[in-house]
C-alpha cells in the first residue's frame, strides 16, 4: 500500500523534504547570502570578550556571561543594552543622563577593543557551513556576506573564516546606513531574490532577508538541522518559493 501525504510528510526529517507539487517553478539557486552572524557566533565569541574587556578599561567592576548576554540580545542595539545593565546594577542610577554618557564610553572603548582584537579571537565558523560554502562555490553559486559591523574588521574576518577568493561581496551596515543589507548585496552580484537564499543570524536579520524577497534559514546557537549542502538549500528555496507565491 503507497504511503499517504500526510505519512510522507510526518516521516520526512526535515519539512523541505516534503516532495515538491507538479508544475511548481523551480528557479536555480544562484546565490547565497550569509549574515556574519550565521556564518560564526561572532556575538558571544567576539563582541562579548570585547564588552568585558571595556567594562573593565573603563573601571566597572562588571563582567557578563554567555547567558546573560544572550539575554541583553533582546535589545535592540548595543548602546540599549549597556544602558539597561548599569541600571540594572545602579551605576549613576541616580541621573539617566550620566547612565547613557557612560554607556556610549563603554561602547566606544569596546569598539576600539574589537578593531584591534577580532582576529586573534576564538572564532570558528558554524558546524557544517564550510562544506556547504566549498559546495556552493564548486558550484559557482555566488557567496556573499552582510554585517552589522564595520568593514574594516568585517572583511578581513571573513577571509580568515572561509579563505581568499570565495566570497564575492561583503555588505557592512556602515557602508550603507538605512538600507537593507540584503537587497544591496543582491545589486551587486546581479543575482534576482528569486534566485538566492539567505542565511540570518537573528529574528531581526530574518526578517530583513525575507523583506529583500530572499528565501531565508535562521542559524542560532541552538539550531539544528539546518540544510549543509547545495541540494538542501535548492529545497528550501523551492519551498519557500512555493509559500511565497500568491493564491491563485
Amino acid at each position: 500500500m503507497q504511503p499517504t501525504d500526510q505519512q510522507t510528510w510526518r516521516a520526512g526529517r526535515f519539512w523541505w523534504d516534503r516532495p515538491r507539487p507538479h508544475g511548481v517553478t523551480r528557479h536555480p539557486l544562484r546565490a547565497i547570502v550569509f549574515d556574519l552572524d550565521a556564518l560564526a557566533d561572532i556575538e558571544c565569541e567576539g563582541h562579548l570578550p570585547a564588552f568585558n574587556a571595556a567594562f573593565a578599561a573603563v573601571g566597572l567592576k562588571i563582567r557578563w556571561t554567555i547567558a546573560r548576554y544572550r539575554q541583553l540580545l533582546v535589545l535592540r542595539d548595543e548602546r540599549s543594552r549597556v544602558a539597561a545593565e548599569l541600571r540594572k546594577r545602579g551605576v549613576n542610577s541616580e541621573c539617566d543622563v550620566l547612565t547613557e554618557l557612560l554607556a556610549d564610553q563603554v561602547c566606544a572603548a569596546k569598539d576600539a577593543i574589537l578593531d584591534e582584537a577580532i582576529l586573534d579571537a576564538d572564532i570558528a565558523v558554524r558546524t557544517g557551513l564550510l562544506d556547504l560554502i566549498a559546495d556552493a562555490f564548486g558550484a559557482g553559486i555566488a557567496i556573499a556576506v552582510v554585517s552589522s559591523g564595520r568593514h574594516t574588521w568585517v572583511e578581513p574576518l571573513v577571509r580568515q573564516l572561509v579563505g581568499e577568493g570565495i566570497v564575492s561581496t561583503i555588505v557592512t551596515a556602515p557602508d550603507v546606513p538605512a538600507s537593507n543589507l540584503y537587497q544591496v548585496a543582491l545589486a551587486e552580484l546581479g543575482v534576482d531574490p528569486e534566485d538566492g537564499i539567505a542565511f540570518a543570524g537573528s529574528a531581526a536579520g530574518q526578517r530583513k532577508a525575507a523583506a529583500a524577497g530572499l528565501a531565508t534559514v535562521l542559524i542560532g546557537h541552538d539550531t539544528a538541522g539546518a540544510p549543509l549542502r547545495v541540494a538542501e538549500c535548492q529545497r528550501v528555496h523551492d519551498k519557500w518559493q512555493e509559500a511565497s507565491r500568491p493564491a491563485a
